[in-house]
């Protein structure tokens, strides 16, 4: 049994004396729950009944209503409150869209505030905007330029904010059914090197504990991770976490405040005092994670701190490991993870003397060329102590979006089929059995190699639903480029994007979606712990014609093949999770969710109890992993995109409640400011070959020679090129920066 948390107050964990944290920088969240009641005020009740009822569409933590499976009472966040108002506002005018001139100067904020899409509406060249159009002729369109090309010149992407697991089953489905493997998610830029590297160690390609192992295990380590900006509520189980007796530990490349300390808004006791939560922090270099860990490594073996009873029962490739990290000397591993080997020492010394632990990660380290090495990084460290398959310990990739665990799962992935199945002909020939038509056998293109053939001019269609690619990927004019030569495109969203005003090769269908609250029957999402949840139809105002994505994406396949019509259809999403039972083993149980509540939590509360690996062999397995080399040039620095006041990509706010820093800020370290006669709010330019980027200085504890700026705005500067082995996008870049 892991400790409880202390009922009466702890004044040594608390952030500061002066009450309510006054005159400290840190979210008011009180005022965003008055923000989101003024916004919503014309549908109030309406509002209400979604928090109150739906399965939250935010960050992946998948609170039902406003309570989880984890602490009793109220779960609320600002990033929820943000996007309520996205799914009470009302339709814009098409006529807006008449002349789009105007619209395209907007930022994407801007075209959010505008309303919801109401209509399908269609644009050709030459034409100053957009034209209602109905349903049939905007599907007649698609459906003829499908049927007038070949699959492999046809895309597919999802992307995950509010996505649900019905949608991305039928999407897929459909698409097959059309010949292609083409269909992508988001999980691809996000999280696809923390599955690979779990699937090679330990043969489970999910996080393998649950939220309650944070509370009251004895290490609890965050890397390359911010929960206090991207999962808010996940604070709140800090503080209980430090409450039980927990100690927290960060590595990261800057000291993010709201990871140092937080005033919890639903608790008394640190709403008004706040809480402290991480106890140390280890910075290190952009990129310098697997030096650091190795190096820790390094010392557990030095010191025999490692469990070698656990080692030699249930795991593979130690001795391997051992010999490569007697070859890596000191000096270098030092010069690359940016820190010594003293701090090495002592984070070593903090795991030789935890019992339990677990490791919580998220693009901080899987958004790299080396993003699959730097997870089996964390996973080496973890096995040498058994950190795995028991209560009180785990490995975590914390997912940003509420849908994009289950998006790969269900299959709506190029390179898997639903339950995570590759793509081989033995696969294939078995899905075409059970759906009843051919299932193509090749892998498809993921999202990034999506825009590469639509700049060589290999795509005839484009179908996104959600996601803006213009903003989310790096090199943004390539990207603009690429989406002008693409003869069709289709974009089905509940709102508009600046993706969708990117002038046509031919022709841009704008199709209106509705949101998950919306959906007839209701529908489910996976959250980061594996918990599958069912979300409620929340009855209230509808928008003009939009349609669930499902529907039109089987409709769709229905007109392109319709002597396949029969094998195409669900009665309902309860129908979708029939199928989803009988295909995905690892979902069984999902179609007995029917009801506001109803979950499971797929594997139990841990993956590879036990310490039974689901690997050919039975064990978990040891990588020999090299730290990436990276030769920095005189007067450049290592730079790292990160998120301000935003959702993914959606900002919110110029400035970030919780750092203080605005969007054109470039985080610097004093010392390096110094050297270059820098000071707070000095206007400076970060320049590569690939691009240039105007910003202000901020000073901040951020490791020497180490730069941060906001994401997407710092895309210009990133290398297109460059991405992990399963497709991630590598977020950095090294730059130099001049005073103006």
């Amino acid at each position: 049994m892991l400790p409880k948390p202390k009922k009466y107050w702890t004044p040594q964990h608390w952030a500061s004396w002066k009450p309510f944290g006054i005159g400290e920088q840190y979210p008011n969240n009180y005022w965003e729950v008055f923000r989101a009641i003024w916004l919503s005020r014309d549908k109030l009740p309406y509002a209400w009944n979604i928090l109150d009822k739906g399965v939250c569409d935010g960050c992946a933590l998948g609170t039902t209503g406003m309570k989880d499976w984890t602490l009793d009472g109220i779960h609320l966040c600002n990033v929820r409150l943000r996007l309520l108002r996205m799914n009470t506002m009302p339709a814009f005018d098409p006529v807006l869209l008449e002349d789009v001139s105007q619209l395209q100067k907007q930022k994407s904020a801007q075209l959010r505030d505008l309303g919801r899409l109401p209509f399908p509406m269609m644009r050709q060249r030459g034409e100053k905007g957009f034209r209602r159009i109905s349903w049939d002729e905007a599907l007649g369109i698609i459906s003829d330029r499908i049927r007038a090309t070949t699959p492999d010149r046809l895309s597919f992407y999802i992307t995950s904010r509010g996505t649900v697991n019905e949608t991305y089953y039928a999407t897929q489905k459909a698409v097959r059914a059309m010949g292609s493997n083409n269909i992508d998610n988001a999980a691809r830029i996000c999280h696809s090197p923390s599955t690979a590297g779990l699937k090679a160690a330990l043969g489970a390609g999910a996080t393998t504990c649950s939220y309650k192992d944070w509370i009251g295990t004895d290490l609890l380590i965050f890397i390359g991770s911010n929960v206090a900006n991207n999962q808010p509520v996940t604070v709140k189980y800090l503080h209980y976490a430090k409450k039980a007796g927990t100690k927290i530990v960060v590595i990261n490349t800057y000291r993010e405040p709201g990871m140092e300390r937080y005033w919890v808004p639903s608790i008394v006791e640190s709403a008004v005092f706040g809480t402290k939560f991480a106890e140390d922090f280890f910075l290190i270099n952009m990129g310098g994670d697997i030096a650091f860990l190795n190096g820790t490594i390094k010392h557990i073996i030095a010191n025999n701190w490692v469990d070698q009873s656990f080692i030699d029962i249930h795991t593979v490739g130690f001795a391997e490991l051992k010999t490569s990290l007697e070859s890596q000397s000191w000096e270098e591993l030092e010069r690359l993870s940016g820190t010594c080997r003293e701090q090495m020492y002592a984070f070593a010394k903090m795991v030789k003397e935890a019992n339990k632990a677990v490791f919580v990660w998220s693009m901080g380290i899987t958004q790299h060329e080396c993003g699959e090495d730097n997870v089996r990084s964390i996973i080496n460290l973890a096995l040498t102590k058994g950190f795995v398959g028991r209560e009180g310990c785990g490995l975590m990739p914390i997912r940003g979006h509420s849908g994009v665990q289950g998006g790969a799962e269900m299959g709506c992935y190029a390179t898997v089929f639903p339950g995570g199945k590759p793509i081989t002909p033995e696969n294939a020939a078995q899905l075409s059995q059970h759906w009843g038509f051919d299932v193509p056998a090749s892998k498809g293109l993921i999202a990034p190699e999506m825009i590469n053939a639509a700049y060589q001019a290999e795509l005839d269609v484009l179908f996104s639903v959600g996601g803006n690619f213009l903003e989310v990927l790096p090199e943004p004019d390539y990207v603009e480029a690429a989406l002008k030569k693409i003869p069709l495109r289709v974009h089905t969203d509940i709102v508009l994007s600046s993706q969708m005003l990117v002038e046509p090769a031919d022709i841009v269908v704008l199709l209106p979606a509705t949101t998950r609250y919306e959906i007839p029957g209701g529908v489910t999402e996976t959250n980061t712990e594996r918990r599958v949840i069912f979300s409620p139809e929340i009855p209230g105002p509808r928008i003009g014609e939009a349609r669930p994505e499902w529907e039109v994406f089987l409709e769709l396949a229905r007109r392109v093949q319709p002597d396949l019509a029969d094998k195409l259809a669900f009665a309902d999403t309860s129908a979708i999770r029939q199928e989803i039972a009988q295909v995905v083993p690892q979902y069984a149980g999902i179609q007995h969710l029917q009801q506001p509540g109803d979950q499971f939590q797929y594997g139990g509360s841990h993956l590879c109890f036990g310490w039974n690996f689901p690997t050919s062999d039975g064990k978990a397995h040891f990588g020999v992993l090299l730290p990436r080399q990276r030769e920095l040039p005189e007067g450049y620095f290592l730079v790292a995109t990160r998120r301000g006041k935003q959702f993914n990509s959606m900002v919110q706010e110029r400035k970030d409640a919780i750092t203080g820093a605005v969007r054109e800020a470039v985080l610097i370290n004093a010392a390096d400011a110094a050297l270059l006669d820098l000071k707070d709010g000095d206007k400076v330019i970060l320049k590569n070959e690939l691009g240039e980027l105007f910003c202000e200085v901020y000073i901040a504890p951020i490791q020497s020679g180490n730069l941060q700026v906001h994401w997407p705005e710092g895309n210009v500067l990133l290398d297109k090129s460059k991405r992990s082995l399963e497709g991630a996008p590598d977020y950095n870049a090294i730059a130099r920066l001049e005073k103006i």
